[in-house]
């Protein structure tokens, strides 16, 4: 693995390369217990996001994200929006991606949760009224972008500052929509 800054991610150098088929049976071995460690940090999100619309048919390996494999969730108020379809999210829309790693010799480790929700209009001006955080497998959280760890995950919306016109938002990839 090697850290790349405060810009981005620890990025794994080499992943596992997955089929569609084997991320699945990966993610449905160690979804539970992931989201048990999730819900240690007793957010709210992190509690609900399992009974959330999941969007894409099986993980998939996202640069973006350290290449972990990941999903994407959506709350009902996303879904309501036709996430993905265009336009600007209203608030209280909340998207949430668990994900996992898998190392070149195989090994499976479950992945920090990345969140985000839109906020009230002029809440958050400097992140555009998106809230960014993470929450790790073990339920601690290392960065919000609304409290005092905000610079912990400042590259998640200097990342996403290279989709500003669609609302900040990048899409599951065609490949693996439902």
């Amino acid at each position: 693995m090697t850290a790349v800054g405060e810009e981005s991610h620890i990025l794994l150098e080499a992943p596992g390369q997955l089929t569609a088929e084997r991320a699945e049976r990966i993610y449905a071995r160690i979804a539970g217990d992931a989201q048990q460690g999730y819900a240690i940090s007793r957010d709210d999100v992190a509690v609900a996001f399992p009974a959330w619309a999941r969007l894409n048919e099986t993980p998939y390996l996202s640069a973006t994200h350290g290449n972990r494999y990941v999903n994407n969730y959506a709350n009902d108020v996303a879904v309501a929006a036709a996430y993905g379809g265009g336009g600007e999210m209203p608030a209280g829309a909340v998207l949430a991606k668990d994900s996992f790693t898998v190392t070149d010799d195989g090994e499976v480790f479950p992945g920090a949760l990345f969140l985000m929700e839109k906020l009230q209009p002029g809440i958050s001006p400097s992140t555009a009224n998106w809230r960014y955080w993470m929450i790790m497998p073990d339920g601690s959280v290392l960065g919000d972008s609304e409290d005092d760890t905000a610079a912990d995950v400042q590259f998640c919306h200097t990342c996403h500052q290279q989709v500003a016109d669609d609302d900040y938002l990048f899409f599951v990839p065609e490949a693996f929509r439902r």
